[in-house]
């Protein structure tokens, strides 16, 4: 029995939320050294990349406070980190969607965590935009996060019958 759940456990799909940390803070680091701050280098006509420092959560939200938000989300994403995992331990052998969904949100949170607790700030450089639109510049792990809360999403689509109570 214990065998059983060694074997069919999900925390074997943490290996995906080391790449995604590993990509994240590498792409950061490359960018962090090869761009200058503020100024776009052309990719595609939709296309800059961009370095960015982003002291606010998604959407740059809270990033003119004065300071305090660095440690609230470092804190927060800490504790979703240990939700996350705690999930991820308890699914059931054939939840494999589920287990990726969670390790891409577990890498994503982690890589930004790092760069603010290291930096004071989350490192972004990719920036899309059309004619005179912006969208805010991101970076590899705000794509895991992205990916995994999707799948999320698609998930309970997928799986409907699993919300219903069993009762009805």
């Amino acid at each position: 029995m214990i065998g059983e759940e060694t074997n069919g456990s999900k925390l074997r799909w943490l290996w995906l939320a080391a790449l995604v940390i590993l990509l994240d803070l590498s792409t950061k680091a490359l960018a962090s050294s090869m761009l200058n701050y503020g100024e776009p280098v052309p990719v595609l006509p939709i296309f800059n990349f961009t370095l960015l420092h982003n002291t606010g959560a998604a959407f740059s939200f809270l990033a003119g406070a004065s300071g305090w938000q660095r440690w609230f989300f470092v804190a927060l994403a800490a504790v979703v980190s240990v939700v996350l995992f705690r999930w991820l331990k308890s699914l059931r052998q054939d939840e494999t969607w589920s287990a990726v969904a969670i390790v891409l949100i577990l890498g994503g949170a982690l890589g930004n965590v790092y760069d603010r607790v290291v930096h004071g700030y989350v490192v972004d450089f990719l920036h899309f935009y059309w004619n005179d639109y912006h969208f805010p510049a991101f970076n590899f792990a705000d794509v895991a996060i992205t990916i995994g809360a999707g799948m999320m999403i698609l998930d309970i689509f997928r799986n409907p019958d699993e919300s219903k109570d069993p009762a009805n």
